[in-house]
């Protein structure tokens, strides 16, 4: 679900972020000089054939038990109401469903981790807000739910703990610091399941790359996502 406001925050000029995708190597497919790189999007794989569509089919559905993060969904809706603003459907489904929630965790190969954050104040834009929801272990790279008051909400990525420096909110530091936060954050999916799907196939795939059977088939998904790599090399 996504809302739209009137006034003077929905008239806010919408900053156009640097685009990139910050993810660590898939095997001679996709070299990577250290733990992260970031690659241009153009150079991803299309998604249009993983039909996403909110539901998460390719994870089995977003049904099931209620996750434990379902209290701190709620109160965050809430506290987003008050702004104008609401957290999409995909975000909201995956991360209530006991199932889902963990997918992340689970496959990430850089030990990166689910942390949710509350609606965090954007240094960029009025009337904004981010949610933090996934972070490297030693946070080298932050994934946050990007919210505009015009209703668009994407993921960006920055190696700034948010929660943690928001201190602009009270005028400090000066404002070419604040700028400094604001050039740190990069746009890497215009939905939170393009994220979602992206990550998961490619910690997978590193998976296979790197098992002791590498030489078996792969899963169709991963199949179609190694052979754009593989298209490009020939």
């Amino acid at each position: 679900m996504s809302v739209s406001v009137s006034g003077p925050a929905a008239n806010v000029a919408a900053i156009p972020f640097p685009t990139g995708w910050c993810a660590t190597d898939l095997g001679s497919l996709r070299p990577c000089a250290s733990t992260y790189e970031i690659y241009p999007l153009e150079s991803l794989p299309p998604l249009e054939a993983a039909h996403l569509d909110d539901g998460f089919d390719w994870l089995g559905g977003a049904g099931g038990p209620r996750s434990e993060h379902t209290e701190h969904l709620a109160a965050m809706e809430r506290e987003l109401a008050e702004a104008g603003l609401a957290l999409p459907e995909g975000f909201a489904a995956f991360y209530g469903s006991e199932r889902l929630c963990r997918a992340f965790d689970e496959v990430s190969v850089t030990a990166c981790w689910s942390h949710l954050s509350g609606p965090l104040h954007s240094p960029a834009e009025e009337g904004a807000r981010l949610v933090r929801f996934l972070r490297d272990q030693q946070d080298c790279v932050i994934w946050y739910l990007y919210l505009r008051p015009s209703g668009e909400a994407f993921v960006v990525f920055s190696p700034v703990e948010l929660e943690s420096a928001g201190w602009w909110a009270e005028g400090e530091p000066a404002e070419e610091v604040r700028a400094a936060v604001t050039s740190s954050l990069m746009r890497c999916a215009d939905t939170f399941e393009e994220f979602a799907y992206r990550f998961v196939v490619e910690n997978e795939l590193w998976m296979q790359a790197n098992s002791a059977g590498a030489e078996s088939p792969l899963a169709p998904r991963l199949q179609a996502y190694a052979g754009h790599y593989a298209s490009a090399a020939s």
